[in-house]
């Protein structure tokens, strides 16, 4: 093997290797940002066919560590091993750091260390999203916004993957509530490259959670042929079209969609897209819709990832949501018995994913528990404390918003109309065009004798559907 030098990679970062297997690593790179499969392929080949590059190894260990699969610990752990044998220049050195922290369970530390990589090279794109993926994991909306800012001067406009750092720019304002500028910048991502995926993904969460239900229809209908396929978002991308039926009253689409794209007998059945099945789901049981036999079919999905020990309690959550679906209570209890004992085990709550588990993680797989089995004023107490900060452990407001609605419902069921009256009103204050919210409001006012009102809520929320479907109707573009 021809001796290795110390070069750059294709944006200014230090980097030792071969000029070939630096042009594979960047190559690699950009199927990433793009979160095109093919990465997969030329990583593990990447690490086989060059074994003293470092930055393979790097790569190997960064792809298994946000699978935010604990089956992937054990390659993780074997490519920063391979790592560490090798001589690395310092950062190369500053990624085996981060990697290192967050196998050793301080996700926290990964992202402060990922930090300080970026301060010294801030076009360290690698560096750059994988501490993106990380601030999503923890909950971080601030980071997630201005992480990549801290970086965005540092990326020429001319640079071919600029377009790449504003659709992450997009999301973190998103999460962040900067719903405007996250459209415009997610929007001006997708000018130049229509297959950013995670651009279009922030887009779409903007007019979300602006209640742009008909907007969002009509745009990812119009850019379908961009995120239906072919990428590692693409479950996710359908899970958001999904919401938006939901909302215009188009529940069979979405069960049709469930069905074909999102879970099936030929689905990968990664945590990723499992969240994504079970997230669905649970809102259609909270909803009063038959979701048939698919929930048993996704816990049978979840068991193989429920053995190991805890490594991230947003997908525990998602799997207990499985299992009280499919009616399966006592695995549900087992997996809260074991996250009990895996946080009181712990010595003084050690490990990011113990603290995660404590603070949120619990309680939230205690409340799925308990409005399984009809304790109401349990989930009530269980979700209460913890609905300011669920930020905590993770996910989008999108997606912890099936916590936020389980605690709706739970009022409602419960008879806790002081509770229901606040929280509808909260939600409707935010998003008035929420036919969820006036429906529930409708069901509020009904149970208090207030007829009246109930009959306007139920008209509000008639007419919004009626708008939002005629969206929901019209065909993809080129289909």
């Amino acid at each position: 093997m021809p001796a290795a030098t110390v070069t750059t990679d294709a944006h200014a970062n230090p980097i030792s290797g071969t000029q070939e297997s630096i042009a594979r690593y960047d190559a690699a790179l950009d199927r990433l940002l793009r979160f095109h499969p093919d990465v997969i392929a030329q990583t593990a080949t990447l690490a086989t066919d060059e074994p003293e590059f470092p930055m393979g190894h790097v790569l190997s260990a960064y792809l298994c560590l946000t699978s935010t699969d604990s089956h992937d610990l054990g390659p993780a752990r074997a490519a920063a091993e391979n790592l560490r044998d090798l001589t690395t220049n310092d950062r190369e050195t500053a990624h085996s750091i981060a990697i290192d922290c967050w196998l050793s369970g301080d996700w926290h530390g990964a992202s402060q260390a990922l930090d300080s990589l970026l301060q010294q090279w801030p076009a360290d794109l690698l560096a750059l999203m994988i501490g993106h993926q990380l601030d999503f994991y923890l909950g971080d909306a601030a980071n997630l916004r201005d992480r990549v800012g801290r970086s965005m001067l540092a990326i020429e406009p001319a640079d071919p993957h600029h377009g790449f750092v504003r659709g992450m720019h997009a999301f973190g304002l998103e999460e962040s509530g900067h719903y405007d500028m996250s459209e415009a910048a997610g929007l001006r991502a997708l000018e130049v490259n229509p297959d950013d995926v995670w651009a279009l993904h922030a887009v779409v969460h903007s007019y979300e959670m602006r209640g742009m239900v008909d907007d969002g229809i009509r745009f990812m209908r119009r850019r379908q042929a961009d995120w239906a396929d072919a990428n590692f978002f693409t479950v996710h991308n359908w899970w958001h079209l999904c919401l938006y039926l939901l909302e215009a009253g188009h529940t069979r689409d979405a069960l049709a969609i469930y069905d074909e794209r999102i879970h099936h007998a030929g689905s990968d059945c990664v945590p990723l897209e499992l969240l994504d099945a079970s997230a669905l789901l649970w809102r259609l049981m909270l909803d009063g819709e038959d979701t048939g036999d698919r929930f048993a079919a996704l816990a049978s999905a979840w068991e193989a990832h429920v053995g190991d020990a805890p490594w991230y309690a947003f997908n525990d959550l998602h799997a207990v949501m499985a299992f009280c679906g499919a009616g399966r209570l006592d695995d549900a209890t087992a997996v809260v018995e074991r996250l009990s004992a895996y946080v009181d085990a712990a010595p003084a709550r050690s490990a990011s994913n113990v603290a995660m588990t404590a603070e949120i993680g619990l309680p939230a797989c205690r409340a799925a528990l308990a409005f399984a089995e009809g304790r109401d004023d349990d989930v009530i107490a269980e979700l209460v404390p913890i609905r300011a900060v669920l930020s905590h452990f993770g996910g989008s407001h999108a997606q912890r918003d099936a916590l936020q609605r389980t605690v709706v419902e739970a009022a409602l069921r419960s008879g806790q109309s002081n509770l229901a009256r606040a929280l509808l009103s909260e939600r409707i204050s935010l998003r008035d065009t929420s036919v969820y919210a006036w429906q529930r409001q409708s069901r509020l006012l009904r149970s208090s004798g207030d007829a009246t009102g109930a009959l306007a809520a139920d008209a509000t929320a008639t007419a919004l559907q009626a708008r939002f479907a005629q969206a929901a109707s019209e065909p993809a573009a080129g289909i």
